[in-house]
């Protein structure tokens, strides 16, 4: 019998600390772990990672780039170039079962499955809107929306990493099925109550400090303005809160920090840099709020299921990104105004009891739904839903 074998296709740094990768490393194991063979293309950036089952094939690397920005970009156009031949070649060598790209690479796929005869998959993680800044790159944006409507309507099936972003796909006029398939947190690993208190000593806290906590990147759409213009409003009302600040890059902590300082605050704020995704639970359950600030775009927050995972209170802004994954049971919400926002953590800072409320329910909304079994029980749909329509078409 033939083994079942995936092209994978993802025009991003694997493996890497964001959400896109991540992601792609939980499709790769729930692939491996359903039998299929897996050849995946990617960007020459990024840490392997041993999967049995898994090869990696990576892109040529002539400039040494070293950093890929998130969203449509010029490197990734030039990389995208290698993917399509390389897939060109490795399509020649194999007969794949499904070929299935991500983001813009969901182009490269339905090209390669129209000539190969091959069901093709196309997984959408972001909206377009969500990366405007400037003339020139929302012209590009709008020529890569485009683009993205003719690979809907070529694929076999669509996956939506939220139900804004399938809704999105939908209304493309396509006929094959769509996928939501959302994120799972970032590590299936479980923080222990030493882990806690360690990483809390460390950080200088004590029992009466309550820690507000932010993960992610510094990128316009997730609102770090607002959470820097928030914090100081939010530590003079509340003189016991301290922020924690995972992720960014060196350049982008020290020019928060410089403001920080010249506000006063800098000794509330703690920035701890970039943590491994197997680290962070332990990380997350230190802190007593977590925090989403994200201002725009319809995917859902992939630490949104991390911080559900951990337990812990949820202060987010009141935006559809957000209220993909939160509802009032398991989150507080504001406006995404730095007095509104700071209003919405202080008031938690004084409340115990209804951040122990939200950490419970959140927890149970993760078990019941986003779990490492959940992905791979929709990701398994997904692919039959493809190879039966690609046999139809």
């Amino acid at each position: 019998m033939e083994q079942k074998r995936v092209l994978f296709i993802s025009p991003q740094p694997f493996l890497q600390w964001r959400g896109s990768p991540i992601r792609v490393k939980f499709n790769l194991l729930a692939l491996t772990a359903a039998g299929y063979q897996v050849d995946l293309l990617a960007l020459p950036v990024g840490e392997d990672v041993a999967i049995d089952g898994l090869t990696i094939h990576r892109a040529p690397n002539p400039f040494r780039v070293k950093h890929v920005p998130i969203g449509p970009n010029g490197w990734k156009l030039f990389f995208d170039v290698f993917l399509f031949f390389m897939g060109l070649r490795l399509c020649l060598k194999h007969r794949y079962t499904v070929i299935h790209g991500v983001e813009e690479a969901g182009f490269i796929a339905t090209l390669l499955g129209g000539i190969f005869r091959t069901a093709s998959i196309f997984e959408k993680h972001s909206d377009p809107a969500s990366y405007k800044a400037g003339v020139l790159k929302n012209l590009v944006l709008r020529a890569y929306a485009q683009v993205e409507r003719i690979t809907a309507r070529r694929a076999n099936a669509v996956i939506g990493t939220g139900p804004g972003l399938a809704r999105q796909v939908e209304a493309m006029g396509r006929h094959a099925p769509v996928f939501n398939i959302p994120d799972i947190p970032s590590s299936i690993e479980e923080p222990t109550e030493s882990d806690r208190e360690t990483i809390r000593a460390a950080w200088h806290v004590g029992p009466d400090h309550v820690v507000a906590l932010y993960v992610g990147s510094f990128a316009i759409y997730q609102g770090v303005e607002l959470l820097f213009a928030s914090i100081p409003l939010a530590i003079r009302q509340a003189p016991d809160v301290r922020f924690v600040i995972i992720g960014g890059a060196a350049s982008e902590i020290a020019a928060y920090r410089a403001e920080l300082e010249r506000q006063g605050v800098a000794d509330q704020v703690l920035f701890a840099g970039t943590i491994a995704p197997d680290r962070l639970p332990s990380f997350l359950a230190a802190a007593d709020i977590l925090l989403s600030t994200r201002i725009s775009g319809l995917n859902s927050p992939l630490k949104l299921l991390d911080y559900l995972k951990t337990g812990r209170a949820i202060a987010a802004t009141d935006v559809p990104a957000n209220h993909t994954i939160l509802t009032g049971e398991t989150a507080v919400f504001a406006p995404p105004t730095p007095d509104a926002y700071a209003g919405l953590i202080v008031d938690l800072t004084r409340d115990a009891n209804h951040r122990h409320q939200l950490g419970a329910a959140g927890r149970r909304i993760y078990e019941d739904n986003y779990t490492f079994r959940h992905h791979q029980e929709r990701l398994r749909a997904c692919y039959e839903a493809a190879i039966h329509h690609h046999s139809r078409t």
